[in-house]
């Protein structure tokens, strides 16, 4: 049957080349469907509780995606006519972008005072350049000393200030609005930073993070593609020696992307920060499978004198079963992902595997179809790199008792250093410090105020509760008791606003500023200050409806995901031991979200790639068919993801999201090497008349040795590619990746075959 197949692609040449390429440019068409999900929710699953419970709060209040401008001028003080000008124009110009329902700055903030027995509530600032030094030392004294001021909209230094900008976004076009917004907002910048030349200017917020991805991906895939394209030339023509050889291989790379993005498109799946590392991705396993044909196809011409179409029926004949199960391995370990909680991981997985079973059709079709049109040539000289496999064959037979044990005490030693890793992350540092976001973020956590936030809907448990004195007490106990944690830079809070309308509404003596002790005086005060809100400055981002509840915000420093966790967990034992059961209220924001994705991720994916190994390793069995040689042959795809994360707890020691997805898509990779080896190892033992087993090792280092290693080398070049993103979750998800499959091969070259020798003889 395999010899039929073989033969008909052989006679059928000029009929299957025309064919793939019609049926590649169909699939292909879909890449007209693409598009970038910009939303830093597609990192989580609808049924996520993270996500349904900061939805919920976001549903009760106002949604607080925002932009945040953060002003920072040169002469290092915010409190002049000239820089509180900027701010005002600012203010007044940040109403214009698309989808914004609230500024918020130092110059609009609505500042109290009493007149007499009046409650007056106005600007902070009303026509900068006017003032005189004395009326800017008041606005300083008032914005320094005011809670709901400092550390949120200007520094305790009165060196730096902000404007905030809420943005609702209507969610018709989600691939349009956010870069929208984003570049309206740099828009604004632009404009302010050429009439001001003075003020530095940045721009941060979480909707400027989430443009941030899709920016970060379009970068990725105009610099790291081309660059791998590049790699893969050089390697393929410095090994392969044939200009016919590598063409054909570089063209079923490009058709086999091609037609994985083409599907993607058409099955609706978007693009996001982790799938766009998939093309990189794709162009090293499609690498594989044309490289094993291509090698024992020359080697064929070369070293056996066979014509072309001889050597590519023999190459198809000893290489179509195991690169078909290679090609299963692989897509069942990048489909394993799809266990994962992580969205953009799964369609990462997806896409990936429809990239490879897309590599291990053009290579069993149209690359032997148009090779054989192709006119090869090859010297029939033996190659250095053949050469030198034998003789690490050779040295692999004659040292093999101590390459076992030492090869198990350096892996026994990496693998007990894996508890050293601690999952971790910080989701504002998965954007390098070249993103523009990054840097904008640091920047505002460093001077001004941070992005990571926990966010609390605390109830009073009926209708106006938010104005009842004791409700008030215990919530101005919660606020306390934040400011005191050293992680905590700012806290939001009603109750800084009722203890202002107090101290206004007794002639600002600085004596009442503290809490109503009456609820009808409190609701009172409420009433004739949301009265004299101007528009759009309203409660309604910190009250419900019905005044039963009120938004709680805690901002805190760039920390990693333990120590916000530690801390929600912290204030969760605090409400349960001083409040009521109906104001205990469990923390959510994209920060508490973010914190435990990474353990959730990784526990999902433990049972995908348990599940993925179990199918991996009976299908094994079947193949090789031998149990012996099935079990024997896990050893060498577990051990290489053992001692890779345990040289990652040695020199990073951190696990996060990305990384967390590696085991499920390293495992159907590791697996290809050992693959093929086992089958040339047993083709020795079972047809070449029963050779030994260090004869059945010397024979499949020099019939797959090059191969492996070429393969190998093309797979960590791929994986390094991708370090070089600008995006974390894709550098360290390559890094870690191109360090396992570098230790699968180590393993498959000197662990598995003392192994085999070890219990065979």
């Amino acid at each position: 049957m395999l010899e039929r197949f073989s033969r008909g692609v052989i006679r059928l040449r000029w009929l299957i080349i025309p064919l793939t390429l019609i049926l590649v440019a169909a699939a292909g068409s879909g890449v007209k469907n693409l598009r970038f999900d910009s939303d830093y929710r597609i990192f989580f699953s609808e049924e996520n509780p993270q996500l349904l419970a900061f939805d919920a709060l976001q549903n009760t209040y106002t949604k607080n995606d925002n932009v945040l401008f953060v002003l920072a001028p040169k002469g290092g003080d915010v409190f002049t006519g000239e820089l509180l000008q900027a701010v005002v124009e600012l203010t007044e110009e940040s109403w214009q972008i698309p989808y914004s329902i609230r500024v918020d700055s130092l110059t609009n903030y609505q500042h109290t005072q009493a007149e007499e027995d009046d409650l007056i509530v106005a600007d902070l600032v009303e026509d900068p350049l006017s003032l005189d030094q004395t009326a800017l030392d008041r606005i300083r004294n008032i914005a320094l000393n005011e809670p709901r001021l400092k550390n949120r909209t200007v520094s305790p230094q009165g060196d730096v200030t902000g404007v905030n900008v809420t943005i609702q976004l209507p969610g018709k076009r989600p691939d349009a609005e956010v870069p929208e917004v984003a570049a309206f907002a740099r828009q604004i910048a632009e404009k302010l930073r050429n009439a001001h030349p003075d003020i530095e200017i940045h721009l941060t917020g979480m909707s400027m993070m989430n443009n941030a991805f899709p920016e970060a991906s379009i970068k990725d895939m105009s610099t790291l593609i081309p660059g791998m394209f590049l790699v893969v030339i050089l390697v393929l023509g410095t090994l392969l020696r044939s200009l016919w050889a590598t063409v054909g291989t570089v063209l079923v790379i490009f058709l086999s992307i091609i037609t994985a993005m083409g599907l993607t498109g058409w099955l609706g799946i978007g693009l996001s920060g982790p799938t766009s590392a998939a093309p990189t991705i794709i162009l090293t396993m499609a690498v594989a499978d044309s490289v094993h044909i291509l090698i024992t196809f020359l080697t064929a011409l070369r070293r056996q004198g066979l014509n072309r179409k001889e050597a590519l029926l023999e190459s198809l004949r000893i290489n179509m079963q195991p690169i078909f199960l290679t090609s299963l391995t692989t897509a069942i370990g990048f489909l394993s992902m799809n266990f994962g909680d992580v969205p953009p991981f799964r369609d990462l997985g997806n896409i990936v595997a429809m990239g490879v079973v897309a590599a291990f059709i053009l290579s069993v079709t149209f690359l032997p179809a148009l090779i054989s049109l192709l006119p090869v040539k090859v010297s029939f000289s033996r190659t250095r790199t053949g050469m030198a496999m034998e003789r690490l064959g050779d040295f692999v037979v004659q040292r093999r008792n101590g390459l076992l044990w030492g090869m198990s005490a350096l892996a026994l030693g990496l693998v007990a250093c894996i508890p050293l890793n601690e999952l971790n992350d910080e989701f504002v540092k998965y954007f390098s410090e070249e993103v523009e976001f990054r840097r904008a973020t640091d920047f505002s956590s460093e001077r001004l105020t941070g992005i990571y936030q926990i966010e609390y809907s605390i109830e009073s448990g009926e209708s106006n509760g938010v104005a009842k004195p004791d409700f008030l007490k215990d919530v101005d106990r919660f606020a306390d008791w934040y400011r005191q944690q050293p992680e905590v830079i700012h806290v939001n809070t009603l109750t800084d606003t009722f203890k202002r309308l107090n101290r206004s509404m007794h002639g600002d003596d600085p004596a009442y500023y503290r809490l109503p002790e009456a609820r009808d005086l409190a609701a009172q005060y409420l009433l004739l200050y949301e009265m004299s809100l101007p528009y759009g400055l309203d409660l309604n981002n910190q009250i419900n409806v019905d005044k039963s509840a009120t938004r709680f915000t805690a901002t805190l420093q760039n920390i990693s995901t333990n120590e916000v966790l530690a801390l929600a967990d912290r204030a969760k034992a605090w409400l349960q031991a001083n409040l009521p059961p109906v104001m205990q209220a469990e923390g959510s924001s994209p920060t508490i979200m973010f914190a435990h994705i990474g353990k959730r991720n990784i526990q999902s994916m433990l049972t995908g790639a348990t599940i993925a190994l179990v199918l991996i390793s009976g299908i094994l069995i079947i193949a090789l068919r031998s149990i012996k040689i099935g079990l024997i042959s896990l050893i060498p795809n577990l051990v290489p993801m053992g001692m890779a994360f345990g040289f990652w707890g040695i020199v990073e020691g951190e696990v996060g999201l990305a990384l967390s997805v590696v085991t499920g898509m390293t495992l159907g990779i590791v697996v290809d090497d050992s693959v093929h080896f086992l089958s040339k190892y047993l083709r020795a033992r079972r047809e070449n008349g029963g050779l030994s087993s260090a004869e059945a090792v010397r024979y499949a280092f020099a019939n797959v040795g090059t191969a492996l290693w070429v393969t190998s080398l093309v797979l960590v070049a791929g994986f390094f590619v991708l370090t070089f993103s600008s995006f974390k979750l894709n550098s360290g998800m390559g890094l870690l990746a191109g360090i396992t499959i570098s230790f699968a091969l180590i393993a498959d070259f000197l662990l598995l075959p003392p192994l085999l020798m070890k219990l065979e003889d």
